[in-house]
């Protein structure tokens, strides 16, 4: 619990003052299982806390004090951070991420930066280690890891899942080590900061991260060599393009999507294309009962 709460507490850290006062009057438990802090011009701080979101602060959130966010997620420097903001999102120290919303300033059709900012959103990032303990053993064969699709809506713990995988296939835990190449579009699995992964996906594991998950994974299956390829949440027909690219390959895939169940595969027309091209060969369901997260496991092919 005591490294819960100080990623808790290193997190709140971008926040201006008064809010950060706020946001410490949670008990030590609640800090430990706090999942996101959320900021809205004119609407007091909130929190959400197994899934729900409660009110936190007393004061209305001011707009300055989302600028002052900003300058602090930024160290100052947001000329430095342009290309995140530009997705939306800023990723700090720790592997925090700073989403950003309000009034976009467009060029070319594309979001160049904000002209302000009305809301605000700080996800805590924390390394659940273990968390894939009871699943990695059923997606492998004769202990080779098989392809894996991981499917469950959003805030379910995909990503967090899919960390523990890699950081265990990368270090040989419970199956053949591998080397692992990443695709960490907005730097949810891994968080460079510096170069550094601010959470732990294991020794063999190269990461490329502000690019599309396109262009990553292809850059990374030209360059790495991988054993092993991985991106978080299928959103597109070039990701589809690009893994079956990699599966033409040998590489063995891991990737997670958005979808309530099964019948999502076969619903949605992206995610035929999965079926249809035989990409995984496992599929792990999550499924959520209040704070507690169980998997199922089926066979795709």
């Amino acid at each position: 619990m005591e490294r819960e709460v100080q990623a808790y507490r290193q997190a709140v850290r971008v926040l201006p003052q008064r809010l950060r006062r706020e946001a410490l009057t949670l008990t030590a438990a609640e800090q430990g299982e706090a999942e996101e802090l959320r900021l809205r011009v004119g609407r007091p701080l909130t929190v959400v806390l197994a899934g729900e979101e409660r009110v936190l602060g007393v004061g209305a959130v001011q707009p300055g004090e989302l600028d002052q966010l900003v300058e602090l997620a930024s160290r100052a420097s947001l000329h430095a951070v342009l290309e995140q903001v530009r997705q939306g999102y800023l990723t700090v120290e720790g592997g925090h991420r700073v989403g950003l919303c309000g009034s976009a300033a467009l060029r070319e059709g594309k979001l160049h930066s904000f002209r302000q900012i009305s809301s605000a959103s700080i996800r805590v990032a924390r390394q659940v280690r273990g968390v894939a303990d009871s699943v990695l053993g059923k997606l492998c064969r004769e202990g080779q890891l098989e392809s894996t699709l991981i499917l469950a809506p959003p805030g379910a713990g995909k990503t967090t899942l899919l960390r523990d995988i890699i950081r265990k296939v990368s270090q040989g835990e419970d199956c053949a080590a591998k080397r692992v190449s990443l695709a960490d579009e907005r730097g949810e699995v891994a968080a460079l900061w510096g170069g550094v992964p601010q959470l732990d996906v294991g020794s063999r594991t190269d990461v490329m991260e502000g690019c599309s998950k396109a262009q990553g994974l292809m850059l990374l299956l030209r360059a790495m060599n991988p054993q092993v390829l991985a991106a978080d949440e299928i959103t597109a027909p070039e990701d589809i393009e690009a893994f079956v690219m990699a599966a033409g390959c040998g590489a063995v895939l891991l990737a997670t999507a958005h979808g309530a169940g099964r019948e999502d595969l076969t619903r949605r027309g992206l995610y035929r294309t999965v079926l249809e091209e035989g990409l995984f060969r496992k599929l792990v369901l999550i499924r959520r009962r209040g704070r507690e997260r169980y998997y199922v496991i089926e066979e795709l092919s």
